[in-house]
């Protein structure tokens, strides 16, 4: 048998390797896996909005003092406050006429008065109305309307849940197409307000009811139907979300880009909620009566849904701050690159410490062995905390990520390799 040149073996070795690798049948591709995830990330993704909104619904309805501190800033409202002062100035002007106002003077001057007062026409029951209008803006400007607003809205518990459900009653109520809030007690304080500032015939005056609208649709039947099931939904339908996104991301064949998707997807799910939220209160508004004052339904509608609109920012900011973190944790050239740049800007730093003759001791050493425990606990205390934020924002959100950030430096920074001798 001749001799085998030097690379004879290697080269058999080779090649026996290239057909076993041949020879193994085709990898099994998770095809009908991954489709069953992505169907589980997008339903995730499309409930993540209507448990948004369940979400709220729920805290609004079942939390009081949340509700109250959602409404009570409308008493302070100028809009409200202007469109209030309208309603109770139109409803107290319906008892005030030129003649009342004429039976307190000498009864030989009433002719020349009348004759005097109607030469002016219309100009004195302009006079009169903004004097009253006057009045009204004061009271509602002043405690007085805040106290109202405030009490009305926590005697009854959570207003839109009553409203809505048909239940309760008093101050607050559904009168046709529209919720609406009695302004009774207050037009009695501008009675007694007119009365002292010499309107003497004010004190005639019967009591009068008149509405303020504080929500108003045509399917006042729907609405109520649609609010008893997000009631229903607020508690069980996030979890519901949140376990579809997790079943998602788990059963994907490549997890962390799964989970990158995820993060975006709601991210861009709850940025669909705030345009949707922008869009309908144009659309709101638009529908609205002439006689109901624009401003100040916007103002409700604001101050109703600014919980809400905080919510929405708080999870786009939480989807894109979970989309990056899980990247620059990946294994791609670029995330790569990233953290190259992190650990030489800290490794820069620690050696300058080291220059200036600045130690950790056995500190360092320990940090350094067990870095990767402390890094999963700082993550893990991150993820509690926003957890168990009572309502987070979006600069909760990224007040907690820079603060681990941070953290994760100083872990980075202390835990150095023991030095031999």
């Amino acid at each position: 048998m001749a001799d085998r040149e030097p690379g004879d073996d290697e080269l058999v070795r080779l090649r026996e390797r290239v057909d076993a690798l041949e020879s193994r049948p085709p990898p099994v591709r998770h095809r009908m896996r991954s489709v069953c995830a992505a169907v589980l990330i997008v339903l995730g993704c499309l409930l993540a909005p209507l448990a948004l909104v369940a979400t709220w619904t729920a805290d609004l309805a079942d939390d009081t003092d949340r509700y109250v501190a959602t409404v009570a800033p409308l008493a302070r409202d100028p809009a409200v406050q202007d469109a209030a002062a309208d309603r109770i100035t139109g409803a107290l002007m319906q008892y005030l006429d030129l003649a009342d106002l004429l039976k307190d003077a000498a009864p030989a001057d009433r002719p020349l008065l009348e004759k005097a007062l109607g030469a002016l026409g219309g100009s004195l029951d302009d006079a009169v109305s903004g004097f009253v209008r006057d009045k009204a803006r004061e009271v509602v400007a002043s405690e007085t309307f805040a106290r109202f607003w405030t009490d009305a809205n926590r005697r009854l518990h959570t207003t839109v849940d009553k409203a809505l459900t048909g239940s309760g009653g008093g101050a607050v109520r559904i009168e046709g197409d529209a919720v609406t809030v009695d302004l009774a007690p207050v037009i009695e304080e501008v009675k007694s307000r007119l009365v002292d500032a010499g309107l003497k015939p004010a004190a005639k005056i019967p009591d009068v009811h008149t509405d303020f609208t504080v929500l108003r649709t045509e399917k006042v039947a729907d609405l109520r139907s649609y609010f008893r099931l997000l009631q229903l939904a607020g508690v069980w339908l996030p979890v519901v979300a949140a376990l579809l996104l997790a079943a998602g991301v788990l059963l994907a064949v490549r997890r962390r880009r799964a989970l990158v998707a995820t993060a975006l997807g709601f991210a861009v799910t709850a940025l669909a909620l705030g345009v949707a939220l922008t869009v309908f209160r144009a659309f709101y508004l638009d529908a609205l009566p002439a006689g109901v004052s624009q401003p100040a339904a916007g103002a409700i509608y604001d101050t109703l849904t600014r919980f809400l609109r905080t919510a929405v920012r708080a999870v786009i900011a939480l989807g894109v701050v979970v989309a990056l973190a899980t990247w620059l944790s990946g294994p791609g050239r670029r995330a790569r690159a990233v953290r190259q740049i992190w650990h030489a800007g800290i490794g820069a730093a620690r050696a300058q410490t080291d220059r200036l003759g600045l130690r950790t001791g056995p500190v360092g050493p320990f940090v350094h062995r067990h870095r990767v425990w402390l890094g999963r606990l700082l993550v893990a205390g991150a993820v509690v905390a926003f957890v168990l934020w009572p309502h987070p924002t979006g600069w909760v959100v990224l007040g907690l990520a820079l603060a681990l950030l941070f953290a994760l430096a100083v872990v980075d920074f202390v835990g150095e390799e023991e030095r031999a001798g």
